[in-house]
């Protein structure tokens, strides 16, 4: 299927964040890249990619400002950057890697590395984590591509429960960018964190099939940090308010990524005792529920990040 462009003006605009613009383009709401589209004024001409409102997407269904014909064609190049984020799409553009700027470290020496399948146990997963670690976030391609789009991450790093978060692979507008999830995890342990969390960005890509599906990148990773001397944890897919068979329970997303882990990797066990206060104040959604309305789903991703306190302590 071809892009669906729209040409349109820019008519508000509505929360400007320094990574992320959201405004209405003839009066619907969009949201904008700044750092790929250049900044966005009211009354800019725009071209706007319309596709996943078009497919009604849900959470995902908004527009997507593709380029800013006012003032962003002629966007400086970063300073020593070589390799191509999206490379060969028409959004490709260079980006400076961590690769190429310092030294990574050749083991993990027993890191721990909380591996999500979904973007909603980031939040609960740093939070068990707690204050007074240096806690790198991974977003691996599987969901959302860009980083700036999460308001969770923002959060998280306000807080201080995340200081630095990562571009991985196809995944852009991040802190640092890594070609790869296993380069990403040694460039953390050079760079001093504690521990790392990973998981995909906002949203899913997803198929209702067992191998076919975003979440598959958390069993990716933890395979990774095993090779590498980390120590893997698990956040569980859990709910018990969720109306599809296939995740009430365990979901078949958390079976299919155990399944393919090929050396240690824990499940964690730990005590969600004071996990909601531990996330007060931080933003707790999954497929629009809360913590009350399926407080296993948040309990189980603490116990992940609490697991990984422990190992540190």
């Amino acid at each position: 299927m071809a892009l669906s462009l729209k040409r349109g003006r820019v008519t508000a605009v509505v929360e400007r964040l320094p990574d992320l613009i959201r405004c209405d383009v003839d009066g619907t709401p969009c949201i904008a890249y700044p750092r790929l589209t250049g900044p966005v004024e009211e009354g800019d001409d725009v071209i706007v990619n319309v596709q996943a409102r078009e497919l009604g997407l849900g959470s995902g269904g908004f527009d997507v400002l593709y380029a800013n014909l006012t003032r962003g064609l002629e966007l400086a190049m970063e300073d020593g950057a070589h390799v191509m984020k999206l490379p060969y799409t028409p959004l490709q553009h260079a980006v400076l890697h961590a690769e190429e700027s310092m030294e990574l470290a050749d083991t993990l020496d027993g890191m721990p590395v909380v591996c999500c399948s979904l973007h909603s146990q980031v939040v609960p997963a740093c939070a068990g984590i707690g204050e007074g670690m240096r806690v790198a976030y991974l977003q691996l391609p599987g969901g959302a591509l860009s980083v700036s789009l999460s308001d969770a991450v923002r959060a998280l790093k306000a807080r201080g429960l995340v200081e630095a978060a990562v571009a991985v692979g196809a995944c852009i507008d991040g802190d640092i960018h890594c070609v790869s999830a296993a380069s990403a995890l040694v460039w953390a342990k050079a760079a001093g964190f504690d521990a790392a969390v990973c998981g995909i960005g906002p949203g899913i890509v997803g198929t209702a099939t067992r191998l076919g599906h975003g979440g598959l990148a958390a069993a990716e990773t933890a395979n990774a940090a095993f090779a590498l001397g980390g120590r893997s944890i698990l956040a569980m897919r859990v709910s018990e308010a969720d109306e599809r068979g296939r995740h009430r329970g365990v979901s078949h997303h958390a079976l299919a990524v155990i399944s393919l882990c090929l050396g240690g990797c824990l499940i964690s066990e730990e005590d969600p005792e004071g996990w909601r206060e531990a996330c007060g104040g931080l933003p707790l959604s999954h497929m629009g529920r809360g913590p009350d309305d399926d407080p296993i789903f948040f309990e189980a991703a603490y116990a992940a990040g609490r697991a990984a306190r422990i190992m540190l302590e």
